[in-house]
């Protein structure tokens, strides 16, 4: 376990990295003593002087949703982090590459909230109750720490869970006009369809991962609010990302399609 100060500097070092666009090495390589709470308080503190500076909370993403990933990263459950508002990017609007350091793309969906939601006892007919609509979304994921052996859950967490940018379709969908288990999708990369999946790869059921989330919130006095956009988990692997890329998700069932495309 970490001491304050410790987790204060690592904070330091993450805003550092966005000024002088160097990722940082390895969290559980230079602090060998390092946890997972430590992460989370980093994450938080992080968020905080993002806060401080004007910014928002506007939702929070899950990840490490699938079996393979936990095992790959050391944990057995997913993780989270909070978005805040400058990672909303507007869909069909080229984001320069320059903005990150080693992005790659998912397709989800996102549940927007219309009712406040706080664990621990969540359950996912309280979350079907508590949400407005659903959205497509591809989340960008990133890295500010290196991309090298070693990489674990505790990086992961601390590093905003890899969360680099957010798009949102604009097609809203009730969870009462679909079966969200039964979703399927397909991303396309210039054109061409490169993967595809079903929203049940993701803990069985995307409703199931924002009870999880809801829970896992409450251990830190933290809830959903109406207005609070939850990324839930990808249907299928990232897919690294250059320069020139344009990348269309389109879901079915109604739900529709999202698109970016990166400079």
């Amino acid at each position: 376990m970490l001491d304050n100060a410790t987790r204060e500097k690592i904070v330091d070092d993450f805003f550092e990295v966005y000024r002088s666009r160097q990722p940082m090495p390895l969290l559980t390589k230079t602090w060998p003593g390092i946890e997972v709470e430590d992460a989370y308080r980093i994450q938080q503190a992080f968020v905080a002087r993002k806060i401080a500076a004007g910014g928002k909370v506007k939702g929070y993403k899950v990840g490490l949703t699938s079996k393979a990933m936990q095992e790959f990263s050391g944990t057995t459950e997913p993780d989270f982090s909070a978005v805040t508002d400058d990672f909303f990017v507007p869909e069909s609007t080229p984001i320069p590459m320059s903005r990150f350091f080693a992005p790659m793309v998912e397709m989800e969906i996102a549940f927007v909230m219309k009712e406040p939601l706080k664990g621990p006892g969540v359950l996912p007919v309280d979350v079907i109750r508590a949400t407005d609509f659903v959205l497509p979304a591809i989340e960008i994921v990133d890295f500010r720490v290196q991309r090298e052996p070693g990489l674990n859950v505790i990086d992961n967490i601390a590093d905003m869970a890899f969360c680099g940018a957010v798009v949102l379709g604009a097609n809203p969908r009730r969870l009462d006009q679909i079966d969200i288990r039964r979703v399927s999708g397909a991303l396309h990369m210039n054109g061409k369809k490169e993967l595809e999946g079903e929203a049940s790869a993701v803990l069985g059921n995307p409703v199931t991962a924002v009870a999880w989330l809801a829970n896992k919130l409450g251990e830190f006095g933290t809830s959903f609010e109406p207005g609070d956009t939850i990324l839930t988990g990808s249907f299928v692997r990232v897919l690294p990302v250059t320069a020139g890329d344009e990348v269309l998700c389109r879901f079915d069932q109604g739900i529709g399609e999202v698109a970016t495309s990166f400079v």
